[in-house]
């Protein structure tokens, strides 16, 4: 009798890691990048926006070079489209001129932190400190005031996102992730961004990609033929009366 009970466990126990394994894929199948992150109730960055539109927003996170700027700049002012910039505070320092000629096109500019460190390590002091310093850089510059944030890494926690969040600033990240950074092809950047697109999405690019700004033209037109309007994250989020899901969609209170 002992023999089948100890048996009867095991097989229990088995049963239930399968099932544990079983919905663990179902939830980031189901929740992608916010299923890391969604392990209760969690503050959550705005990752996507239900929208009834098809307004989407394409972003750019700038921190490490400049070399390509000039090139992406040029395809969206080609198509017509105003974009989101998060830069780092020495990147805004540091190429001032590209900051201005951003903003002077009607673009929008947020923080990407004043050190591109991982902020969830940070103390709340620390945190301030990030934020208040590059977001004054960017003003400096610009004139402009900075109201939107995106973490270096995706990496955050309640203590980033509810600081910021005190501070004035909406935390943002993405839905549709280019791999820019992993020197795709541009047809392969292209590729990842039209098939993953939908009403509402933030699409994450960065402004140094080996193959970006050659990929951009082709992304924009193919989304504009498919009936999308790009508009700034700003433009984009709702910034009262809202919820988010466990995958970080934004959903205005009805």
């Amino acid at each position: 009798m002992r023999f089948v009970t100890v048996r009867v466990k095991a097989v229990a126990a088995a049963a239930g890691l399968a099932a544990a394994v079983a919905l663990s894929a179902m939830c980031a199948h189901a929740t992608g990048a916010a299923a890391v992150y969604a392990k209760g109730a969690r503050s959550l960055p705005v990752y996507s926006v239900e929208r009834e539109d098809r307004a989407i927003a394409i972003t750019f996170d700038c921190a490490w070079g400049d070399e390509y700027t000039g090139e992406i700049l040029d395809a969206l002012g080609a198509a017509n489209v105003r974009a989101t910039f998060f830069t780092v505070q020495f990147w805004a320092e540091k190429y001032p001129e590209h900051l201005k000629e951003m903003a002077a096109a009607g673009h929008e500019i947020g923080t990407h932190s004043a050190t591109h460190t991982y902020m969830s390590r940070l103390s709340e002091a620390e945190i301030r400190k990030e934020l208040t310093t590059s977001a004054d850089a960017i003003t400096k510059v610009t004139g402009k005031a900075v109201d939107l944030f995106r973490a270096p890494y995706g990496d955050y926690d309640d203590l980033l996102v509810d600081t910021a969040a005190d501070m004035g600033f909406l935390t943002v990240q993405w839905d549709v992730d280019s791999l820019d950074w992993k020197d795709l092809s541009a047809r392969e950047i292209a590729a990842r961004i039209l098939e993953r697109t939908q009403a509402g999405s933030i699409i994450l690019c960065h402004n140094n990609g080996l193959h970006t700004a050659e990929a951009l033209p082709a992304v924009l037109d193919a989304l504009v033929a498919r009936g999308y309007t790009f508009v700034p994250v700003g433009e984009l989020v709702y910034r009262t009366h809202f919820t988010i899901d466990a995958a970080g969609r934004q959903h205005k209170d009805v």
